[in-house]
């Protein structure tokens, strides 16, 4: 059906706009100094510090990407690195 069809909502352009760009000194801030050198070291291997999230009165939890961007890890406040989180990703 097209956008004239009765019965169809009209169609508005998308308002959901990609999260402004940060630079690594802001994604590192308020991390620990374990969670700093993991990423650092992960960094050499191609993972790439993603996005970090701060849920409210907890850790913040830095997420990791590899190169392909088909797998990520979560780093933990220790600088253990967690291949399985619990993390849901949005698609």
């Amino acid at each position: 059906p097209g956008p004239d069809t009765p019965g169809t909502a009209p169609r508005t352009p998308e308002r959901r706009k990609g999260a402004p760009k940060t630079d690594d000194a802001t994604l590192l801030a308020g991390l620990t100094p374990e969670q700093q050198a993991t990423i650092h070291t992960m960094e050499t291997f191609h993972w790439r510090l993603k996005f970090v999230r701060r849920p409210l009165f907890k850790i913040p939890v830095p997420v990791l990407f590899n190169r392909e961007g088909n797998r990520y890890v979560v780093v933990n406040e220790d600088g253990t690195i967690d291949e399985n989180p619990a993390l849901k990703l949005r698609d």
